[in-house]
């Protein structure tokens, strides 16, 4: 079937005259009339008939003008899709992030972005950070939006920081290194209340003890989750080596305390990780360009 005629037939019949289409198209009348003519002779049926000074659908002609609406109705929805795929104005993101970002960073990132991008669907798996790389690394996920040291990203992954936090130990307030400096081998002896393997600040305290040939931390406790670990410690047992972004507050409020190690300074790295020389989709551009823009919650923007 020739489109072409088609959509010249259907302008004919939306518009009820072939001088008012020529106008529309740019297009000569004797043009248009010999390619409807063309088109009906193709289908073998009457489309068009004289109706006084002008012309007329026929009953075949009334059917097929429905369908072609019909027809070009749904093209500019494709175009229309398409536009907005192409422009990131629709789309999927598939979103993985270890718990520190999608906790503390990542609720407000999305409900900006979704103010300005609310068609676009985001599917968010919060996980760990070795198993955040592995769902970016097997395309599971679109980014990856990890807390960890740069270093350990594979080269295959290309890594954008945003910014550093602190990691801080933390105690309860009745604890006897509450606010005190102690050395890193008086820390160690310490129960520790920590995250389950592969997280990343578990990994950076028991790397911390082999760069400074301390005795392995004692994990006394594991949890899966970070608001249960710090609980823990809360209610006075053990200790805690964690990202200051999510125990501020509770610093602040005097439910948990520091303890200063010395010598020890580190910093958690917060970054997006994309896979190399792999385009992203619109959407997920517009995402990261707003995050660069806004990379702090008002929060961490007043406390740092």
């Amino acid at each position: 079937m020739n489109l072409h005629a088609l959509r010249l037939f259907h302008l004919v019949a939306a518009t009820g005259s072939v001088t008012r289409a020529s106008e529309l198209l740019n297009i000569s009348q004797p043009a248009i009339t010999a390619q409807v003519k063309k088109f009906e002779k193709e289908l073998d049926l009457t489309l068009l008939k004289p109706h006084g000074r002008g012309i007329a659908l026929t009953d075949a002609g009334e059917k097929l003008a429905l369908l072609a609406k019909r027809l070009f109705a749904v093209e500019q929805q494709i175009e229309q899709f398409s536009q907005d795929y192409r422009t990131g104005a629709k789309g999927h993101i598939r979103l993985a992030a270890t718990y520190l970002p999608a906790h503390f960073l990542i609720p407000a990132w999305i409900a900006k972005f979704k103010q300005q991008y609310e068609e676009v669907e985001m599917t968010i798996t919060t996980t760990n950070s070795s198993d955040a790389l592995k769902q970016l690394l097997n395309v599971e996920a679109d980014l990856a939006i990890y807390g960890g040291l740069p270093e350990e990203y594979p080269d295959t992954v290309q890594t954008e920081e945003l910014f550093q936090d602190e990691l801080w130990f933390v105690v309860a307030p009745n604890h006897r290194f509450a606010n005190q400096h102690v050395s890193l081998l008086e820390m160690m002896k310490e129960p520790f209340v920590m995250r389950e393997e592969g997280s990343s600040t578990r990994e950076r305290l028991f790397a911390l003890c082999r760069t400074y040939i301390s005795s392995a931390p004692r994990i006394a406790l594991q949890f899966n989750g970070l608001h249960e670990s710090i609980t823990a410690v809360i209610a006075g047992y053990g200790a805690n080596f964690v990202s200051s972004l999510v125990v501020r507050d509770y610093v602040a409020r005097g439910e948990l305390c520091r303890v200063y190690v010395e010598g020890i300074h580190l910093v958690n790295s917060i970054a997006i990780c994309t896979r190399k020389n792999e385009p992203l989709s619109a959407a997920a551009s517009n995402l990261i360009q707003m995050i660069r823009r806004n990379p702090f919650t008002k929060a961490y923007s007043d406390f740092i």
